[in-house]
């Protein structure tokens, strides 16, 4: 089991997520345990990057419910129909907002966020699971280059969840 990640702090994103996708690929395959994954994740994301907030919320039952998170106290619920995290959850697609001040029916779990990214998961039969949520602190702090990062990472999560719990 890896106890550090390797990464070129002084790099821009896409040279970061380049180093991070095998190395997150290598920690996460060797244990299907879906919230260490998660909660090991969320960890790497954070030191990376240093993003305000990195978490996952689960669907149960019909609510999306606080998984592990890196950052200040969250949300613990959120409805399928509110806020970013839902509106990912319920289009099936990841949704950047640069100003979340300007998104319709924005959840603020904290004041201080002002950008966010949320990444629906899916599972192998392509149900979307839960959905991984970073919050910045900066305005228009996602991109393209984050997207694609991340939802490479989440493809590795699916497929080793998907071999046990």
């Amino acid at each position: 089991m890896a106890e550090s990640i390797a990464f070129s702090k002084a790099a821009d994103r896409e040279t970061i997520y380049a180093e991070l996708v095998p190395q997150i690929e290598e920690l996460i395959s060797g244990e299907s345990d879906l919230i260490a994954n998660l909660a090991n994740v969320a960890a790497v994301l954070k030191e990376a990057f240093g993003f305000f907030w990195v978490g996952f919320y689960l669907k149960k039952g019909d609510q999306l419910v606080l998984g592990p998170f890196q950052g200040p106290l969250a949300c613990t619920r959120i409805d399928f129909d509110s806020g970013v995290c839902g509106h990912a959850y319920s289009t099936r697609s990841t949704t950047i907002v640069p100003n979340v001040d300007e998104f319709p029916g924005h959840i603020a779990c904290s004041s201080a966020s002002k950008s966010e990214i949320v990444i629906p998961m899916f599972d192998s039969a392509g149900e979307v699971f839960g959905v991984l949520d970073i919050d910045s602190d900066r305005l228009n702090d996602f991109s393209e280059v984050d997207q694609v990062g991340l939802e490479l990472i989440l493809s590795f999560i699916s497929n080793v969840s998907s071999r046990g719990s």
